[in-house]
């Protein structure tokens, strides 16, 4: 069970940023010890976890600019992996 309600905002932690690593050809999530390699999906998540969308309006989006219809309960548990890894707060 998430605990993400649909009015939460969810936002990158303050230790993060992403962006478009030309030479590794994907997203990734730069941090100060580090950068994490993003595959597609999750790229998708947190390009929209800017602290001002609704998880409702996360998922919303994502449905309609993929065409997937149900996207609700891997979002959510994407979202949960990202909080407990402090790539989201």
């Amino acid at each position: 069970m998430s605990a993400w309600t649909d009015s939460a905002q969810p936002a990158l932690g303050t230790m993060y940023r992403m962006q478009w690593e030309e030479a590794q050809q994907c997203h990734v999530l730069l941090f100060p010890e580090g950068m994490i390699r993003l595959n597609q999906p999750a790229a998708e998540i947190l390009k929209r976890c800017d602290g001002k969308t609704s998880v409702a309006a996360l998922v919303a989006d994502l449905e309609s600019t993929f065409g997937e219809p149900d996207l609700r309960a891997d979002v959510l548990e994407f979202l949960e992996q990202a909080r407990g890894r402090h790539w989201i707060r």
